[in-house]
C-alpha cells in the first residue's frame, strides 16, 4: 500500500509540474509596462545601410531588428509577378524615455533602382508616450501598370525620425513578410474602391460582460469574438487582442476605462489609444479618450466591411480593410497617469462587435492567415492566442511553455526510473521486503 501511495504522490508531482508549465503562456498577459512580448520564433536579422548588402527577408517568418534615431535600413525580399504583397515593421521604443510628437518610422517599398512602389509612416501624434507603432508596405498587381509589377529582388527601407530632445536609445523592430493568395482562376474582381458603405455607429451593446486577459504583442495577442470583454491596464502599458472578421463583415470596437478608485480629478489628454491593426498588421485606424479620474470611452471611427475593393480606395482606413483574417485591437494607457493616479492597473471594457455574414474567399485554395476558418472562430471563443492555438498536444503544451522536450523527457525518465526502482525493490528476486524503506 505504501509504495502504491508513494507511486501516486510522484505521479501526482509530475502532473502538477507539467500543468504548471502548460500554464506558463498565460504569464505572458501579466508582463509589466513597457514589455513587448516578441514572436518567440522571430530571427535577429541586421539592416544594412546600403541596399546592395541587404539581408532578404523570408516570406512567412519573423524577424527582429534594431534601430537608432536618424538611421534608415534596408532589407530584401523576393517577389513574384502575380501576388501582392505586404512587409509590416512594427517599432518598440519600450518604456526607455520619452518620445515627442512626429516620432516615428516610415516604411517604402521598392525596385532596386530606387523606384517606389509604396509607404507609409507610423508615428507617435495626439498620443506623445512610447508605445508599440507599426506600418506596412505593399505592392499591388494593377493590370495596366507598369510600375513595381515585375518578379525579383525589392528592397525595404525603414527609417526613424526622433526629435533631439527625445530619447536616443535603440528601438526594436518586428519585421514580417506576406504574400496574398492569388485570386480563383476567372474571377473578376473590380478596380476601384467601394462606393458608398453602411458608416453609422453601432448600437451599444448590452450583453454581460466576461473577463480575458490581453496578450503583451502580437504573437500573443488574446482572440476575442463579438462582445463585452473586461481587462486591466497599467500605465504605459498596452494590451493586444485579435478577432476573426471575414469578407463582407464589418468591425466595431469601443474601450471604455473605469473610474480612478484614488481621490485625485487631474486632467491627462489622450490618456488611452485604443488601435486597430489588419492581418497584415498594417494600421487601420485608432482613437483616444482624456480621462479625469471619472469613466471614458473612445471608439473606432465606423469602417468599412471587408472587401477586395476596398484597396482601391484613397483612404487608407478604407484602403487597409482589404483582406479577411484577424485583425488586431491594442489598448495602450498612457504613462503620465501614474503620476496622479498610482501605478495601478485601471479596469477597462472592450466591446467588440462584428456585424453581416460572411461572404465567400475570392482566392484560389488556402486563404492562410487572410482568411478566416470555423477553428479561428473556436479560438476566439475559447481567448487562446496564436502560439496556445498552434498546439494539438499535451507535450507541445508544454514546449510551448518554455520547457524544452527534451527537459520533458529527462524529467519523465527520471520519474519513471525511481519507480522502476520501487517496484524492483518490492520483487521478490531483489531479496528485499517490500517496505525495506520507510515511504
Amino acid at each position: 500500500m505504501k509504495r502504491q501511495r508513494n507511486r501516486g504522490r510522484v505521479v501526482a508531482a509530475v502532473l502538477a509540474a507539467m500543468c504548471a508549465a502548460a500554464a506558463l503562456p498565460g504569464q505572458a498577459h501579466a508582463a509589466g509596462p513597457g514589455v513587448y512580448a516578441f514572436d518567440p520564433d522571430a530571427k535577429n536579422v541586421q539592416g544594412a545601410a546600403t541596399n546592395v548588402e541587404a539581408s532578404t527577408l523570408d516570406e512567412g517568418v519573423p524577424y527582429r531588428s534594431l534601430i537608432e534615431p536618424g538611421e534608415k535600413l534596408y532589407y530584401r525580399v523576393t517577389l513574384d509577378d502575380a501576388s501582392a504583397a505586404y512587409v509590416s515593421a512594427v517599432a518598440v521604443p519600450g518604456d526607455s524615455g520619452e518620445v515627442a510628437y512626429g516620432d516615428g518610422i516610415s516604411v517604402s517599398l521598392r525596385e532596386t533602382d530606387d523606384t517606389r512602389c509604396s509607404s507609409e509612416r507610423a508615428y507617435f501624434g495626439s498620443g506623445e508616450y512610447a508605445r508599440p507603432i507599426a506600418a506596412y508596405v505593399s505592392r499591388t498587381i494593377e493590370e495596366g501598370s507598369s510600375t513595381c509589377q515585375e518578379s525579383g529582388q525589392y528592397d525595404v527601407l525603414v527609417e526613424r525620425e526622433s526629435k533631439e530632445t527625445s530619447n536616443s536609445d535603440a528601438w526594436d523592430l518586428e519585421l514580417r513578410f506576406l504574400q496574398e493568395p492569388r485570386l480563383r482562376s476567372g474571377t473578376s474582381m473590380p478596380t476601384d474602391g467601394p462606393d458608398s458603405w453602411p458608416s453609422a455607429s453601432a448600437q451599444p451593446l448590452t450583453g454581460k460582460q466576461q473577463k480575458r486577459s490581453g496578450g503583451a504583442g502580437y504573437s500573443e495577442a488574446t482572440g476575442l469574438e463579438a462582445g463585452r470583454w473586461q481587462d486591466t491596464v497599467a500605465p504605459g502599458q498596452t494590451r493586444f487582442y485579435r478577432v476573426p472578421v471575414d469578407w463582407g463583415q464589418q468591425i466595431h470596437a469601443t474601450a471604455g476605462l473605469s473610474n480612478s478608485t484614488s481621490a485625485a480629478d487631474d486632467f491627462v489628454g489622450n490618456a488611452l489609444t485604443l488601435s486597430l491593426d489588419n492581418p497584415a498588421q498594417g494600421h487601420v485606424s485608432d482613437a483616444t479618450l482624456s480621462y479625469s479620474g471619472g469613466p471614458a470611452s473612445a471608439s473606432l471611427s465606423p469602417l468599412p466591411p471587408v472587401a477586395y475593393r476596398n484597396r482601391f480606395d484613397s483612404s487608407s482606413q478604407v484602403s487597409a480593410m482589404r483582406f479577411a483574417g484577424w485583425y488586431y485591437l491594442s489598448v495602450s494607457l498612457s504613462p503620465k497617469l501614474k503620476e496622479f493616479y498610482g501605478e495601478k492597473p485601471i479596469p477597462f471594457e472592450l466591446a467588440v462587435q462584428v456585424k453581416n455574414d460572411a461572404e465567400t474567399s475570392p482566392y484560389e485554395g488556402d486563404a492562410g492567415v487572410f482568411g478566416v476558418t470555423d477553428q479561428d472562430r473556436d479560438v476566439a471563443r475559447k481567448g487562446k492566442n496564436a502560439r496556445e492555438a498552434a498546439q494539438s498536444g499535451p507535450m507541445k503544451v508544454v514546449a510551448a511553455a518554455g520547457i524544452g522536450t527534451g527537459s520533458v523527457l529527462v524529467l519523465g525518465l527520471g520519474v519513471w526510473t525511481l519507480l522502476a526502482r520501487r517496484r524492483a525493490a518490492g520483487s521478490p528476486a531483489s531479496g528485499r521486503p517490500a517496505s525495506g524503506r520507510p515511504a
